[in-house]
């Protein structure tokens, strides 16, 4: 049985539905101050593995992804480095005034073809993830037990430098950033461990991007303190995954007031048919009502076949 909210809403998106098919951006404008749209806008994205062929062909893989699957919202990836220090030891990193050059060739690349049709945003590992790949996962966890100053000088030299990189986005024409926050995870630290040592470096790259109004933050893990990010952040949208997480929709909606973005079972996704896309599309908007874009909870297995990719677009009309 219809209730009364969801029938005006039904209504209002069915007269919405009749007028001019709306733009990528327009919806992506929309669904983020909670208006009715022609229909949920969409985004998907996987790893393209092509840094070492150089900022042009990454662009180039980002536009004809974007383009195939008729995405709204364009997640510009970044696989391109965080450098290390020429000298010394990984934990003498410094300050980088553009970390990441390679990634703002691309960035300025995928604005000029856009031409405004559609916002992108540039995804930013944590400083956290990029203390790990600069050394590895056991040398930082055992740093923090050992020499947790030394840490979290590292961790801010980094911090910083994603700030920096942050904003040198936005002047290229990003419409936020996409955090990847995948430590606030009791399988990697407590919740006081990252109340230390990552959430204030978070933080940093966040207030870098404030000015923004399209920052995404992705919470990644089974089990994440997904509550503690709930309030009190600067973001505009949430993404987890409910499948990994079984944390549902509609159970984040009750505490978030923003834009989620999700629903899409992203480990299942190379096997889901058209009729699974629907089903899925049709129980998170249900879920979530405005303030909703249609995505997965992560990014979709590298090796999803084309016509998958493309199914997501099909299956909300």
């Amino acid at each position: 049985m219809l209730t009364r909210r969801l029938f005006l809403s039904a209504t209002a998106v069915a007269a919405v539905s009749a007028q001019t098919k709306m733009t990528p951006r327009q919806r992506v404008d929309r669904a983020l101050a909670g208006q009715p749209v022609d229909r949920p806008p969409i985004s998907l994205w996987h790893h393209f593995g092509l840094e070492k062929q150089g900022p042009a062909k990454h662009a180039e893989a980002t536009l004809a992804f974007h383009r195939s699957n008729r995405t709204d919202l364009v997640k510009v990836m970044s696989d391109f480095p965080f450098p290390k220090p020429a000298a010394g030891a990984w934990w003498e990193v410094k300050e980088q005034k553009s970390p990441f050059a390679p990634q703002l060739e691309a960035l300025t690349i995928i604005n000029k073809q856009l031409g405004g049709s559609a916002h992108f945003v540039e995804t930013i590992f944590n400083p956290w993830n990029q203390a790990e790949k600069i050394s590895s996962k056991e040398e930082v966890k055992r740093m923090m037990t050992e020499n947790p100053q030394r840490l979290l000088n590292a961790l801010e030299a980094i911090a910083k430098s994603e700030a920096n990189h942050a904003r040198l986005a936005l002047q290229k024409g990003a419409s936020g950033i996409f955090l990847a926050i995948a430590n606030a995870d009791p399988a990697v630290m407590t919740f006081e461990q990252y109340r230390k040592f990552s959430e204030p470096f978070d933080r940093m790259v966040l207030a870098a991007a404030s000015s923004a109004p399209l920052n995404v933050m992705h919470i990644h893990g089974d089990k994440v303190y997904l509550d503690h990010f709930l309030s009190g952040w600067p973001q505009a949208v949430i993404n987890y995954s409910v499948s990994d997480t079984k944390v549902s929709l509609a159970a984040t909606r009750k505490k978030f007031a923003g834009v989620l973005a999700g629903g899409i079972d992203e480990d299942a996704y190379p096997k889901l048919s058209i009729g699974d896309l629907k089903s899925q599309a049709a129980k998170a908007r249900q879920e979530v009502g405005a303030k909703f874009i249609l995505t997965p909870g992560c990014s979709v297995p590298n090796d999803t076949p084309a016509d998958k990719l493309k199914l997501l677009a099909q299956a909300v009309g």
